[in-house]
């Protein structure tokens, strides 16, 4: 059995994950693109440590912050963990809001080898242009894609050229199932407005925890690496210590959060049999059905 506790961040999905991992016997795998990164964890909103000695966790804090970790590579490291944890008879519980990428674990995604592209060609087009250029190239695909949305844009433009081959052709081409037998998705239910002040209050418990010096941190040792396109480091780049640029960049980072909830919602609700739920005994009482 796979259990996924998804949907917007700030639902409080790691403490859900844990608390039926305890009564399941079961493993937790991340399903989280920026918490596979080594050292950061305020700003994305890690588990607590205490939370790994008291069930197996997989997949968290093993990607080195000078590589970029694609979704091709989470896919073969989920299903590789997924197989490994069904194969001692124990339920996989992944928990996290990256839905793209835990669907590319679950369902017939495949990714073709793809060959070395320079897409520095493209870096001085601002959004609009960018988009446009998509467009142009995958009319269907850019249909799909908000232009603020640079880094998707970027994917598949980069996909176009490196396979020669539209992105939105790949995913026609696909069956759209799972691979998996006995899959549960389940989303926590909240109104938005309770969900927007769980969010400003969480980026004030960030900054309260050391965000700020985190990022100061982790920018010194890393420099501006994938992992700092993550919300809640890429909008502290180039801060001062000045009190009102600080409290605009907070303001910022809970404005772009909330942005991230809305189409974390808007991709779950169109792409997986979500299942919504109240409290944990919710879930138990569905997958004891």
């Amino acid at each position: 059995m796979i259990i996924v506790i998804t949907g917007p961040t700030c639902l409080g999905k790691s403490e859900t994950a844990l608390n039926i991992a305890r009564i399941l016997d079961a493993e937790i795998v991340n399903g989280d693109a920026f918490q596979s990164y080594k050292d950061f964890n305020i700003g994305v909103a890690k588990p607590p440590k205490e939370y790994f000695s008291i069930i197996p966790h997989h997949l968290y804090s093993f990607v080195d912050p000078f590589h970029s970790y694609s979704i091709m590579e989470y896919q073969k490291n989920l299903r590789r963990t997924i197989d490994d944890i069904l194969s001692r008879n124990k339920i996989v519980i992944i928990v996290g809001g990256s839905g793209l990428y835990i669907r590319s674990g679950l369902y017939d995604y495949s990714f073709e080898d793809e060959k070395p592209v320079d897409m520095s060609q493209f870096e001085k087009l601002n959004n609009d242009e960018l988009h446009e250029k998509l467009k142009q190239i995958d009319e269907v695909e850019a249909s799909k894609i908000h232009p603020n949305n640079r880094k998707r844009v970027m994917r598949a433009l980069q996909i176009f050229y490196s396979q020669n081959k539209k992105k939105s052709d790949i995913v026609a081409e696909q069956c759209h199932k799972l691979i998996y037998d006995d899959v549960y998705f389940f989303v926590k239910n909240m109104e938005r407005d309770v969900l927007y002040e769980r969010i400003n209050k969480r980026v004030d418990g960030m900054v309260k925890n050391g965000l700020i010096d985190e990022f100061k941190q982790l920018y010194s040792k890393y420099g501006n690496v994938n992992a700092m396109q993550a919300i809640g480091y890429k909008e502290l780049i180039g801060i001062n210590d000045d009190k009102s640029d600080i409290d605009k960049r907070i303001e910022l980072i809970k404005q772009h959060t909330r942005n991230y909830a809305k189409r974390q919602m808007t991709f779950i609700r169109h792409q997986f049999p979500v299942i919504f739920y109240n409290d944990d005994k919710d879930i138990l009482k569905v997958i004891k059905q």
